[in-house]
C-alpha cells in the first residue's frame, strides 16, 4: 500500500557523535618521539656547549653528557635535530589541520590563571578530567612550542653562520645565538622537568598517553577530525 502525502513518518534514530580517544595514535607516536628527540638533543648540545662555554663556571656533569668528546656530541646532535624538526613539524600540522591545538590550549582567560596559581599555592590543584588543561597547563604547553621553534632557528644560525648571516645579526651575532639557543634549552629543561614531575604525581596522565587515554567527544561546535583510535 502507498503512503499518502499526509501521513506521518517515522525518523529512524540518528547515530551519535564519533567518539575519539584524548591522544589519538598519531600524538602518542609524535610525542613519544619528540621525547626522545628532546633528550638525545639536551645531552648531546650540553657535550656541544662544554667544551666552549658560554657562562664562565658553568659545566655539565659528563655523566649526563651525550658523547665522549664534543665532535661525537655534534654527531648526535645532528641526528637528533633532524628527527625533531621533521616530527614536530608533523606535530604542528597535524594540530592546526585537525584543530586540536586550539581545543586544547584555547582559550586562556586571565581569572582562569589567578585561580590555577591560587590553587596550585594551596596545593588544592585538581586533575580529575584529564581531557581538559588548566590555564598554567595551557601556558606552559605554548611556551614549550615557541621554544621548540625558537631551538631550531637559532640553531641554524649557529650551525650556518655564513649562509644565514641575516638571521645571525637579528639574534645579535654569533654569541648572541648561542646565548638564545641556550636559554630556548633552559626552558625546555624546565618545562620537561614539571613535565615528568606531573606525570608521576599523576599516573593516569602518563597511562593515558601510552594507551589513548579516556573516549569523548569534540568539545567544539563542529566534530573534531581527531577520532582516530
Amino acid at each position: 500500500m502507498s503512503e499518502s502525502p499526509g501521513a506521518a513518518r517515522t525518523v529512524p534514530p540518528q547515530p551519535k557523535a564519533l567518539l575519539g580517544r584524548l591522544h589519538p595514535w598519531p600524538v602518542r607516536i609524535m610525542h613519544w618521539t619528540n621525547a626522545a628527540a628532546m633528550v638525545v638533543l639536551i645531552g648531546s648540545g650540553w657535550g656541544i656547549y662544554d667544551d666552549s662555554v658560554i657562562l664562565h663556571g658553568v659545566y655539565f656533569p659528563k655523566a649526563i653528557r651525550i658523547g665522549s668528546w664534543a665532535a661525537e656530541s655534534l654527531l648526535w646532535h645532528f641526528a637528533a635535530m633532524w628527527v625533531l624538526a621533521a616530527n614536530g613539524a608533523a606535530y604542528l600540522i597535524y594540530g592546526l589541520a585537525t584543530g586540536r591545538l586550539r581545543e586544547r590550549l584555547l582559550p586562556i582567560r586571565p581569572r582562569d590563571i589567578v585561580l590555577t596559581v591560587r590553587d596550585t599555592l594551596r596545593l588544592k590543584l585538581a586533575h580529575e578530567d584529564l581531557t581538559t588543561y588548566n590555564a598554567v597547563q595551557k601556558i606552559l604547553y605554548i611556551v614549550a612550542i615557541l621554544a621548540g621553534i625558537s631551538q631550531v632557528v637559532s640553531g641554524l644560525a649557529i650551525w650556518k653562520p655564513v649562509q644565514f648571516s641575516g638571521l645571525v645579526a637579528l639574534l645579535g651575532g654569533f654569541q648572541g645565538a648561542r646565548l638564545v639557543h641556550f636559554a630556548g634549552m633552559a626552558i625546555l629543561v624546565g618545562f620537561l622537568a614539571i613535565h615528568v614531575a606531573l606525570a608521576l604525581l599523576v599516573p593516569r596522565t602518563l597511562w593515558a598517553m601510552l594507551t589513548g587515554g579516556p573516549v569523548r567527544r569534540p568539545s567544539s561546535p563542529g566534530p573534531l577530525k581527531e577520532a582516530v583510535r
